[in-house]
C-alpha cells in the first residue's frame, strides 16, 4: 500500500458508512462532513468506487458529501433485474437520492467521467439538483476520433472477459498488467510519489466489480453515450471541470460541449489528464467551491431583492 498524499487532509473529515436498499439491491455509500452542511452527492467513474473521489472530498470541508459506490462496483450490489446501461444507472441515481432522504431537499450533484454521463442523463430525465458539476466530463463519442481504435480494442477486451470460462474471464479482466498499462497511460504527473499512489489506487480498487456481464454492460454504456446528448435538456446551473490533456475527451470538444448547455461554465485545469481527482484535487476543489459559493451568493441576492 502506497501512502496517500491526501491522507492528513482526509483524516480531518468525519466519515460514516451506510447500506441502503435502492431498487431492490443494496447500495453502499459513505457520508463525509457534518450533518446540516450543504449537500454534495458524488457519482464516480467507470470501474472506480467512492475511494477515487476522496482526494477531492478531503479538500471540501464545510460540506456534507454523500458518496455511493455505483451498482456493481466497489461494495454495492449489481442492479436487480435491470440492465447496467445509462437508463438503468440514471434510474438508480434518482432512486438513491430519494432513498437517502434528499428528494425535495437542496443538494448539488457531481459526476466524474462515466459518472458525468449518468448524472447528466438523470438530470435530463427530471432529477433536480440545485447545481450540477461535471469533472472530466465525457464530451465526445468514444468510438470516434483518434482514440476510436483503442476504444474498439477495449470493447474486444471486455467481450472476451465476459465470454471466456469464469476463472479465465476474471483473470483477464483483473489482470494487473492491463490495469497498470491503463494507469500509466492516464497519469500525466511527473511526481514519482504521486504516480505510485495513483497506480496503487488502481491496483486496489479498479477490479472490484460484481461480475463480468454487468461490467461489459457498463462498459458498453460508457462508450455508447456522452454528455452531449443530454446537455440541451439540463436546466440547472452547471460547471464543467475539464483537463487540458484528457486522453478521453480532447479539450477542444469540451469547449464545444459547454455551449450545448442552457446555463454552463467551463474551467480548464492545465497540465493534467483524465485523473483530475488524483493529480489536482486541490485545484478541482477550488473551482467547485468558487462555483457553489458564487451560486449561493446569487441566490441570496435574488432573495433579498424580492423581499
Amino acid at each position: 500500500m502506497t501512502a496517500s498524499p491526501y491522507a492528513a487532509a482526509l483524516a480531518r473529515v468525519p466519515v460514516r458508512e451506510h447500506r441502503t436498499t435502492v431498487l431492490g439491491s443494496e447500495t453502499a455509500w459513505w457520508e463525509y462532513g457534518e450533518p446540516g452542511a450543504p449537500v454534495l452527492v458524488l457519482a464516480h467513474g467507470f470501474r472506480g468506487d467512492h475511494h477515487g473521489l476522496e482526494p477531492v472530498v478531503a479538500h471540501l470541508p464545510g460540506f456534507r458529501i454523500v458518496s455511493p459506490d455505483l451498482p456493481g462496483f466497489g461494495a454495492s450490489a449489481r442492479l436487480n433485474g435491470r440492465a447496467h446501461d445509462i437508463d438503468g444507472y440514471a434510474a438508480w441515481l434518482a432512486a438513491f437520492i430519494e432513498a437517502v432522504g434528499l428528494a425535495g431537499e437542496p443538494y448539488t450533484l457531481l459526476g466524474h467521467s462515466f459518472g458525468s454521463i449518468v448524472s447528466s442523463a438523470a438530470v435530463a430525465s427530471g432529477l433536480r439538483p440545485e447545481r450540477l458539476l461535471l469533472v472530466n466530463p465525457i464530451g465526445a463519442p468514444a468510438l470516434d476520433g483518434p482514440r476510436g481504435v483503442m476504444t474498439r480494442l477495449a470493447v474486444g477486451y471486455y467481450r472476451a472477459g465476459a465470454a471466456l470460462p469464469e476463472r479465465a474471464g476474471f483473470a483477464l479482466l483483473r489482470n494487473r498488467l492491463v490495469v497498470r498499462v491503463m494507469s500509466v497511460t492516464m497519469a500525466k504527473t511527473h511526481d514519482k510519489a504521486l504516480r505510485g499512489f495513483i497506480h496503487d489506487q488502481h491496483d486496489r480498487y479498479f477490479s472490484e466489480f460484481a461480475d463480468r456481464d454487468m461490467l461489459l454492460e457498463a462498459f458498453r454504456a460508457s462508450v455508447s453515450h456522452d454528455v452531449r446528448e443530454f446537455a440541451p435538456d439540463i436546466h440547472v446551473p452547471t460547471l464543467l471541470v475539464a483537463a487540458e490533456r484528457d486522453d478521453i475527451t480532447p479539450i477542444a470538444a469540451q469547449y464545444t460541449l459547454v455551449e450545448r448547455f442552457p446555463d454552463a461554465k467551463l474551467a480548464v485545469i492545465p497540465g493534467v489528464g483524465h485523473l483530475i481527482h488524483y493529480e489536482t484535487p486541490v485545484v478541482a476543489a477550488t473551482h467547485i467551491r468558487a462555483f457553489l459559493t458564487m451560486k449561493s451568493a446569487e441566490s441570496t441576492e435574488a432573495t433579498e431583492a424580492g423581499a
